[in-house]
């Protein structure tokens, strides 16, 4: 009887509030291809059209300065961009303590035993 009683506290009990979750990053979009981040293959198209001395080159030339336009704005967008190396050092060290401490925490709970299962 008296489980059943407890059964109805429990049920009546709203659930404890659940620790306020850490501030994550917005997820990052998909990583373009390698291939979208080279230069190579533009200069080595300019250097070509310099070779057979084409009038193609100034159409390839300004690929390439638009490729650079959006690598400039790919690299502006990036999270934590704006974060100096001091902070960033910081940040390191904060999230370091705080693993050191789950780890300790972790431990703390481990040598208690309260994680061994009861032989019935």
């Amino acid at each position: 009887m008296a489980s059943g009683v407890s059964a109805a506290r429990a049920a009546e009990e709203p659930p404890p509030p659940e620790p306020p979750a850490e501030q994550k990053p917005p997820p990052a979009p998909p990583a373009p291809a390698q291939e979208e981040f080279s230069f190579l293959p533009l200069v080595h198209d300019i250097i070509k059209c310099m070779d057979k001395d084409s009038q193609d080159v100034h159409q390839v030339l300004n690929e390439l300065k638009n490729k650079f336009q959006e690598m400039r704005k790919l690299i502006g967008a990036m999270p934590g961009i704006g974060v100096s190396p001091e902070q960033q050092q910081q940040q390191l060290q904060n999230l370091r303590e705080q693993v050191r401490t789950k780890n300790e925490l972790l431990q703390k709970y481990k040598s208690l035993c309260m994680f061994e299962i009861p032989k019935e």
